[in-house]
């Protein structure tokens, strides 16, 4: 498995060079194009890296798995009242598609799904904040993740749209709590520093029915975990989700931080990372990685 690991990794790097890292939040702009890390953490608890797995990135997006989560852990299926299921086919800060729809977001991965959900988590937790950045920690066994705030304060400078979607939302009562607070929490989940290694781990409960590998317990229900990993599979990857579905055919969650995770069910969870993003948001290097670890899952090499 290793060195099948590092063969994708090293066919995946003839990418580099394509697309263009984020710039219009002024801290992911300074970002090296050139990195790229994957990570494969099984369901029997084994760990591939290769490349950059190990340095920490802004996740971003990738924070909307773990938002969704708890969201659901603490509020179950009455969160779908405030935000819908089916996918865009629109950008991810689109407004149009919002105001068309009074309020009611298409699906939590787009940026004004996740603001509701966050809202819901404002309401349930005294620091939100914290807690998803304590959840994050148990989740991959390392308590040195941190949020950004370099990240969080460029994301804060420059959060007109993102607070033109939440004041929309406010206006049509999806919105239980200020505008302020709300954007707050999820800028700062979305800074959240993971590495690709931890993210593997992190989210390794999608690919284990719920079971949390580094917590050693489950985390959610087989059902819940189905329903998320059918969530990413039709809106993980903005509006180019149903061409990475055909392509790759797997659970996923991009971030405009370079990140990519994406779920084996039943046998193991991939993250692969690089900067540099297509139109959509999402990464051309860790796309073409996943790709080729899609196209050869079938003969995929024992474990060891």
């Amino acid at each position: 498995m290793q060195g099948w690991i590092e063969d994708i990794h090293a066919r995946a790097r003839t990418r580099l060079g394509s697309g263009h890292v984020a710039s219009y939040i002024p801290a992911l702009a300074r970002q090296d194009p050139e990195r790229l890390g994957i990570a494969v953490c099984t369901n029997a608890g084994e760990l591939y890296a290769a490349g950059d797995a190990e340095i920490p990135f802004s996740i971003q997006s990738i924070a909307k798995v773990l938002l969704l989560t708890l969201a659901l852990r603490t509020h179950g299926e009455g969160l779908w009242e405030r935000v819908g299921l089916n996918p865009s086919g629109m950008p991810f800060n689109s407004l149009a598609q919002l105001e068309a729809e009074r309020g009611k977001p298409r699906n939590p991965f787009i940026n004004a799904g996740a603001i509701v959900v966050t809202d819901r988590l404002v309401s349930a937790f005294a620091t939100p904040p914290k807690h998803l950045r304590d959840v994050a920690r148990r989740l991959s066994g390392n308590d040195a993740i941190l949020i950004d705030d370099g990240v969080l304060a460029s994301e804060w400078q420059h959060r007109s749209r993102n607070a033109a979607a939440a004041y929309l939302m406010k206006a049509f009562g999806n919105l239980d709590n200020e505008v302020d607070e709300v954007l707050h929490t999820y800028f700062s989940c979305c800074a959240l520093a993971m590495s690709c290694k931890d993210l593997a781990i992190a989210l390794s409960f999608l690919a284990a029915g719920g079971q949390a590998q580094a917590m050693d317990e489950r985390f959610v229900s087989p059902g819940l975990t189905r329903r998320i990993n059918s969530i990413m599979s039709t809106c993980g990857l903005y509006d180019a989700a149903g061409d990475f579905a055909y392509r790759v055919g797997l659970p996923a969650k991009s971030g405009v931080g370079g990140g990519i995770v994406a779920v084996v069910p039943g046998r193991m969870t991939i993250c692969a990372w690089s900067p540099a993003l297509d139109e959509s948001g999402n990464s051309v290097a860790a796309q073409y990685a996943l790709e080729l670890f899609a196209e050869e899952f079938d003969q995929m090499p024992p474990s060891g």
